[in-house]
């Protein structure tokens, strides 16, 4: 789904010392990530960035735009360059930036165009796709590897991993591809303290088709792409996550039944949203007033913006204002 991502990365170099401050409908963007940082009062909000490396290719990237009001954003700047030896240096998708500890990490979808196995017929072919963990100082970067491997398998093709902290203890969710396996899963797997590596082995939370409005492509393939966890005012647990129904793109939401991370999950019949939009996230302004943070349309591309909504927690779920 995110192939056409390639199409259009920001190339910083022919943006550099573009500071003015923009309206965030004029801001080309995918899955957007917005941080409200109280430490600088500032809100920042997560982009792929792709620029120029020393032999002539293209280098993966992040940058950041900022804002003090959530309408209007200066920026982009560039806060994360993959290294020269990292496992890929690739386009990045989907990065997301945590505060935890008193540092920043940021969790990125890290893309090569490597084939390391056929796709089944129908699908692409399998290349190297994962999760990694970036940390800085500070939201506006530099963010550095903590590994230069993906915090996901390498013989799983995994994106937009999300952190969650339960009783003290890190843990990353993730999707596991459906172009590998068809009916695309929603994964967790323990991380280390620091968040340097994985703990353990990944384990499955649900696929796809566990949810109604999840309906597919039509050929048995469905989609699981930007999970992110919420706890409500009551104390339940809730997952937001996009897939596609009736043909165009939706976000649905899944409540762990223990109130745990392990689940098991059950998927809330409607959709929170599902006009050709999605992959969102959820925040709190500065006012500690809920906000889902989404990308429209999904399609065509090129059209993408950030839209950002009111959300009601209503103590046993989500709702649209």
């Amino acid at each position: 789904m995110k192939k056409f991502f390639l199409l259009f990365c920001f190339v910083l170099s022919s943006l550099s010392g573009i500071n003015a401050s923009t309206p965030i409908g004029d801001i080309y963007i995918r899955d957007p990530f917005i941080l409200a940082d109280s430490a600088t009062g500032f809100y920042y909000m997560y982009c792929s960035s792709t620029v120029p490396a020393g032999d002539g290719s293209n280098c993966g990237g992040v940058a950041v735009y900022k804002s003090g009001d959530m309408k209007n954003w200066t920026g982009p700047s560039q806060v994360c360059t993959l290294p020269e030896d990292n496992w890929s240096t690739g386009v990045i998708w989907a990065p997301e930036v945590h505060e935890y500890k008193g540092k920043y990490y940021l969790f990125a979808t890290v893309n090569s165009d490597v084939e390391w196995k056929a796709g089944i017929e129908g699908r692409p072919p399998y290349t190297y796709r994962g999760t990694q963990i970036f940390r800085s100082d500070s939201p506006d970067g530099p963010f550095e590897a903590l590994s230069k491997l993906p915090a996901t398998p390498m013989d799983e093709m995994a994106l937009d991993g999300t952190l969650w902290v339960e009783n003290d203890v890190p843990y990353m969710i993730y999707c596991h591809e459906w172009v590998q396996i068809g009916d695309g899963s929603m994964k967790f797997v323990r991380l280390s303290d620091d968040l340097s590596e994985p703990e353990g082995e990944p384990v499955r939370l649900f696929n796809a088709s566990a949810a109604k409005w999840s309906t597919g492509s039509g050929d048995g393939n469905y989609v699981t792409d930007g999970c992110y966890l919420y706890r409500t005012k009551d104390g339940k647990l809730l997952m937001i996550w996009s897939s596609f129904m009736n043909g165009e793109y939706a976000i649905g939401v899944s409540e762990s039944v223990t109130g745990k991370v392990a689940g098991p999950w059950r998927q809330i019949e409607e959709p929170l949203f599902n006009r050709n939009g999605g992959h969102g996230m959820l925040f709190k302004d500065f006012g500690g007033e809920l906000h889902l943070v989404i990308h429209v349309p999904n399609s065509p591309a090129g059209q993408e913006r950030a839209c950002i909504f009111d959300i009601e927690d209503t103590g046993a779920s989500l709702r649209m204002k």
